[in-house]
């Protein structure tokens, strides 16, 4: 099983380098746009320093594989270090022919392979750019302000420098080269079927299991819990609470279940990034 993870985790990376590479060549550097992160910030340096992008990359990112190896283990500094390197190899030996000069499609494509690149390397447990990294040390200090938050304060950045360096016309594409990687790591990492966790408050949590588990072939997990209302915190009667998970491709249809049986149910719904077991259909009898 170890062996079949590792080649796994070795395939994840090296396409994941060629799709970043053929990203960053194939589309966005004959049109100087850039993209996001440490990324954009090598591009930006290439272009004021006339420095191959190949180093640059490798180079700019040691502190942050400094800082991942320091808070995140070996085994990841060395895996991130092993993708880093072949994406600055990739760049500077592998040939990719210059697909278009139309700059919508170089921006949009191009942010989509980069994007494509990053996801199944983060799959493949390591990272072709270390913002990320650093983003989640700086929210871990500061405590009230999260990853994303940092992430985008770091680009905004990048991209007013873009815009003074590159211009105003390819500095908003490199926004939109940048929006569209995003949209297509998130779409690597968590798919067409993104996860809702729903959790049910209900007097008629027993038939509201049955219809989840057996009508819809969902698995749940029950809590035994009692309401509670009133600045007092007065204790009322029992409930049954149910927990599932679903893709949301499928949440209209369970609310629609649990209300047939509840109109009064009360249903949270919460975004859930990803899961691990439990989540296979029951197979229905027949």
């Amino acid at each position: 099983m170890k062996i079949k993870n590792v080649l796994v985790d070795t395939a994840l990376l090296f396409c994941g380098i060629l799709s970043a590479g053929f990203g960053l060549k194939g589309f966005l550097l004959s049109s100087h746009f850039i993209d996001g992160g440490v990324t954009g910030i090598s591009m930006l340096v290439a272009d004021i320093t006339h420095t191959p992008l190949a180093i640059l990359i490798f180079i700019i990112n040691i502190p942050f594989l400094y800082l991942g190896y320091r808070k995140l283990g070996l085994k990841f500094s060395i895996k991130s270090a092993a993708a880093i390197a072949g994406l600055s190899l990739c760049l500077a030996f592998v040939h990719f022919p210059d697909v278009t000069h139309d700059k919508l499609l170089t921006a949009v494509f191009g942010g989509v392979f980069i994007g494509a690149g990053i996801g199944m390397a983060i799959r493949g447990g390591a990272v072709l750019d270390g913002t990320e990294i650093a983003a989640l040390l700086v929210s871990k200090k500061a405590q009230i302000v999260r990853v994303s938050d940092v992430i985008l304060i770091l680009n905004v950045v990048i991209f007013a420098a873009a815009v003074f360096q590159l211009g105003v016309e390819s500095g908003l594409y490199s926004i939109l080269t940048y929006l569209s990687a995003s949209k297509m790591i998130d779409f690597i990492l968590n798919g067409l079927e993104q996860y809702t966790g729903m959790t049910v408050v209900s007097t008629k949590g027993e038939q509201i299991r049955i219809a989840i588990t057996q009508s819809l072939g969902r698995g749940v997990t029950v809590y035994e819990g009692r309401s509670g209302y009133g600045k007092d915190g007065h204790i009322n009667s029992p409930r049954e609470i149910i927990f599932t998970v679903a893709t949301r491709l499928e949440v209209p249809l369970i609310k629609r279940e649990i209300l047939k049986i509840d109109p009064s149910a009360f249903i949270v719904q919460t975004s859930v990034d990803d899961t691990t077991g439990g989540l296979l259909k029951r197979k229905k009898s027949h």
